[in-house]
């Protein structure tokens, strides 16, 4: 790993300490070197509060202000030029005077997209682009994907038992919940739901678990709940006993993509029975998928969805397995 890259790497470091409260905004980390040490960090830390570079600068030391005219600032995603909740931070760079900026990559936003790079470059300043292009992108794989593909980021989660049954169905033919999470993996699930902005479910979901969909295991916000039907809820369910919003919403995914993506929603936690999570594979509206494989024997169920060609990868958290498309 050659210089910029060690720099980068802690500008994707910092930046992952955004990762509930930035959003929409994406998560971006800066730093500042000079004199062959870093001299000023910081990250985006709250939507509607100070970029990365705006704290960054913040964090120089009075000494160490004569040194920005040698300095190189690194940023994870490019620099705004636009009027925002903040005011540019191309802008700032160049009253700031610095010799060098290196850029992880290109802010797919349409406000900006190579306006920041080349405002800064036509201020004379050396600008490098792409360096750890690949890690800087899957950072911000939500923001990306909302403003490349024009819908949320789609996760999907489910737990499976051993056999690969998703709930149990009853000697009468009914479908019937089964506890298969541990205390150890609802962590998990409660904390990919703190770093969505939206959870979805479908009806049959909806009236057998009624479930709370809330974050209550783990810190963070509780996202806002949709619902796939065309029925109106009762009142009296879980999910409508705080003030988190639900969303009630009907139609095939495409316009279900095209509505949640006009609504500003760019993450939603797809949590639904099988019809609902085999309809977002089959239509290949999905980004990742959380499956947690239980130790218990159902023998007779509700079978677990079935991907087509993806990646499987083991992650650190007791049976849970993450799969991406290939």
């Amino acid at each position: 790993m050659n210089t910029d890259e060690r720099y980068m790497q802690r500008c994707i470091q910092l930046a992952k300490n955004g990762c509930q409260n930035a959003a929409p905004n994406p998560m971006v980390g800066a730093v500042i070197v000079a004199d062959g040490r870093i001299i000023g960090e910081g990250y985006h830390v709250r939507c509607g509060e100070g970029h990365a570079e705006v704290n960054a600068f913040a964090s120089v030391r009075p000494k160490d202000e004569p040194l920005l005219k040698e300095a190189t600032i690194y940023v994870s995603l490019e620099p705004c030029s636009h009027y925002g909740k903040t005011p540019p931070c191309a802008d700032l760079i160049i009253r700031k005077g610095v010799k060098r900026v290196v850029v992880g990559c290109e802010d797919p936003f349409a406000e900006v997209s190579g306006r920041g790079i080349r405002k800064i470059q036509a201020a004379g300043i050396e600008v490098v682009v792409g360096v750890l292009k690949e890690a800087c992108e899957e950072l911000n794989k939500v923001f990306f994907t909302y403003h490349r593909k024009k819908r949320p980021f789609i996760t999907l989660k489910w737990a499976e038992s051993k056999d690969g049954f998703i709930a149990k169905i009853d000697a009468e033919g009914k479908t019937q919940p089964i506890q298969i999470s541990t205390a150890l993996t609802r962590m998990h699930c409660h904390k990919l739901r703190a770093e969505h902005q939206a959870i979805l479910i479908g009806r049959r979901t909806l009236e057998t678990d009624n479930p709370s969909l809330t974050t209550r295991y783990w810190k963070g916000n509780n996202p806002v709940r949709i619902v796939l039907t065309h029925n109106t809820p009762d009142k009296h369910l879980n999910i409508f006993s705080d003030e988190a919003p639900t969303l009630i919403m009907g139609g095939n995914l495409d316009d279900l993509m095209h509505t949640i993506h006009a609504k500003g929603i760019q993450s939603v936690l797809v949590e639904g029975g099988r019809d609902v999570l085999q309809q977002f594979i089959d239509q290949k509206l999905w980004d990742e998928a959380f499956v947690e494989k239980g130790d218990i024997i159902i023998g007779k169920g509700v079978k677990s969805p079935i991907f087509g060609p993806a990646k499987t990868t083991n992650i650190n958290w007791e049976g849970i397995i993450k799969i991406t498309p290939v």
